[in-house]
């Protein structure tokens, strides 16, 4: 067999794990799964060596992973029993999670991307993230394995990870629906008119998506409340007497000649994690939490993940 027929081979039979039971492939199909549909070529030859059949397949134990295959890496560990077991609940007629169709190279290159936080791409790609590992992430994940060591780019990533739990991991795209409708801020934040139906339908959103519908009504909402508050504040210096005037504008100075913006906020300033716990594999937290749990200011990576430059994520 020629290496061009070989290579066809390897991909018919790939396709083939996707609609059959890991129970009934055989030593030919768990080779092409790993190399094609896993996206690990750097174990074929010990898988080849080590298991015959699905049934050895599904038997394999964390330990079997690490010796029999030689898998060190724990994400990559993690990421063949995460694929293994969702295969064992499809073979209840329950079928593969939404989660399978988001592979490493989606997660590394346009979901970072999307959320504002592209510079992990590399370590995400060099873990091989996919949809289930990204929902089995927690905090301490992020820090002891992907080297993500700040508090609110973990925050933001939790958030995120989230959402695509609240919207069951559907990635369809909308955003390129705005192109030539001349949408952008100002319209948002300013135009009464404009409002969650008309973004949603201009981002050509079907109605009975209603997760992403609540999604972008929050968003919406999140951007016109600091306008609100602004206009508030517009109004209550314009009322004050001139002494109060002219005391804030001094102090408006004194924090620019110090290099200070009272626009930004650290990222520590936050109490991030007031009233939100991300445990195990980042369950789904009460409304409440959700819409309330990370202030959004200018210059953060969260300010970055609007909901017109979004996927679904």
């Amino acid at each position: 067999m020629s290496d061009g027929e070989e290579q066809l081979d390897r991909l018919q039979q790939a396709e083939l794990t996707r609609n059959t039971c890991m129970s009934l492939w055989r030593a030919g199909a768990v080779q092409a799964w790993m190399e094609v549909v896993m996206g690990m070529p750097m174990y074929i030859r010990a898988c080849s060596e080590n298991v015959k059949s699905g049934k050895v397949l599904l038997s394999l134990t964390d330990e079997d992973l690490e010796l029999g295959l030689g898998i060190s890496n724990q994400i990559h560990r993690r990421k063949v029993r995460l694929a293994i077991e969702d295969y064992r609940r499809a073979e209840g007629e329950q079928g593969l999670s939404k989660a399978s169709e988001l592979d490493h190279h989606w997660v590394s290159m346009s979901w970072l991307s999307d959320v504002g936080l592209p510079q992990y791409s590399q370590t995400f790609q060099t873990h091989l993230v996919d949809g289930r590992v990204l929902n089995s992430l927690s905090r301490r994940d992020l820090e002891r394995f992907l080297n993500i060591s700040d508090h609110f780019h973990q925050t933001s990533l939790l958030l995120a990870i989230q959402l695509l739990q609240m919207l069951s991991f559907d990635k369809e795209e909308f955003a390129e629906n705005l192109q030539g409708k001349g949408i952008h801020g100002a319209v948002m934040t300013m135009d009464q008119s404009f409002d969650t139906e008309a973004l949603a339908k201009a981002l050509g959103i079907p109605s009975n998506k209603h997760m992403l519908h609540r999604h972008l009504y929050e968003e919406m909402k999140s951007l016109s409340d600091p306008l609100s508050n602004a206009e508030q504040g517009t109004e209550l210096i314009s009322s004050s007497s001139p002494v109060a005037v002219n005391r804030f504008a001094d102090e408006r100075t004194s924090i620019r000649r110090l290099g200070k913006s009272p626009l930004k906020l650290r990222a520590d300033s936050h109490s991030v994690e007031r009233g939100v716990s991300f445990q195990g594999n980042c369950g789904s937290l009460p409304r409440e939490a959700r819409v309330h749990a990370v202030p959004r200011a200018k210059g953060s990576p969260m300010h970055t993940f609007k909901s017109v430059e979004i996927t679904n994520v």
